[in-house]
């Protein structure tokens, strides 16, 4: 089988959970390919995510592992079985493959939570503020990627909007919700918007205002989405060195208790609303 020239980060993610469990094990790569019946290179190229592993294969490794967390071996199964090819894949070579990674992980998310401060989260953006913010993102975009950078984010809604929509949680500070990135009558649309959506039974908005006192999380952006387990969480995180996926048991331990402290300081979702209300009139 050909080596993948590119693995999305669903696929380093499988590669990288193997290698966890052989590590925790107390195993080498070359015992556990001699095990499989495979050499070394091809035990790396499977933790690396640079190959795939059958279910058989998985099985037996998660065996000799002594992992006895069923529901997480059944969610590398369920990872290392799928081949989707999502709507995302019509932008493969279009746009970065951050953006197509992002949008795999929300395709098979079990629920997402948002902490923002400066922006609207993508899944509540109009297609005005996307385009908006967009059109200052350095270097420039030229006309063509700019329509597909928007039409991307446009079409990542599906998973609060679609069929089978995720539970989502978002936390928005009052700057993010007052900061013009489009005219005025743009904004005033993107906070009905938000209104709109958060009617919904599995959404929930909270914001967080200017005046609350004691707040020193405005370092705390983040998206979380849930994976079958919680082991198989992951939070994407922007850096000054790039987006970062973040998942490691004590990291996303750490994020966890993070997004309950922010979220605990925020309004409830009925008080939300009436505050974002208030915004949008004053527009």
């Amino acid at each position: 089988m050909a080596l993948r020239s590119h693995p999305t980060a669903r696929q380093l993610r499988l590669g990288a959970e193997l290698r966890r469990m052989r590590e925790a094990a107390g195993m080498t790569a070359r015992e556990t390919a001699a095990l499989l019946g495979v050499n070394s290179s091809q035990m790396t190229h499977i933790e690396s995510g640079l190959s795939g592993v059958s279910e058989v294969r998985l099985r037996r490794l998660a065996a000799h592992y002594t992992c006895l967390n069923e529901a997480l071996i059944d969610g590398l199964v369920k990872m290392a079985a799928d081949r989707t090819r999502g709507w995302w894949e019509e932008f493969r070579g279009v746009l970065p493959s951050l953006f197509l990674d992002l949008s795999e992980l929300e395709y098979h998310a079990t629920f997402r939570r948002d902490v923002d401060f400066l922006h609207v989260p993508g899944l509540l953006q109009t297609h005005d503020y996307a385009r908006a913010l967009f059109s200052f993102t350095t270097p420039e975009l030229s006309d063509g990627e700019l329509d597909a950078w928007v039409d991307h984010r446009m079409r990542r809604r599906a998973v609060l909007e679609g069929p089978q929509p995720i539970p989502y949680e978002t936390v928005i500070h009052e700057s993010a919700l007052r900061i013009r990135v489009g005219d005025r009558a743009a904004t005033r649309v993107q906070l009905t918007r938000i209104l709109e959506l958060s009617e919904a039974d599995h959404v929930r908005v909270r914001v967080i205002p200017y005046d609350l006192d004691g707040f020193a999380g405005a370092g705390s952006a983040m998206v979380y989405m849930g994976g079958t387990v919680p082991r198989l969480d992951t939070v994407v995180r922007d850096a000054p060195y790039g987006t970062a996926f973040i998942d490691s048991d004590a990291q996303l331990d750490r994020l966890r208790t993070l997004f309950r402290k922010v979220e605990g300081v925020s309004f409830e979702p009925e008080r939300s609303r009436d505050f974002i209300h208030r915004l949008a009139k004053e527009l």
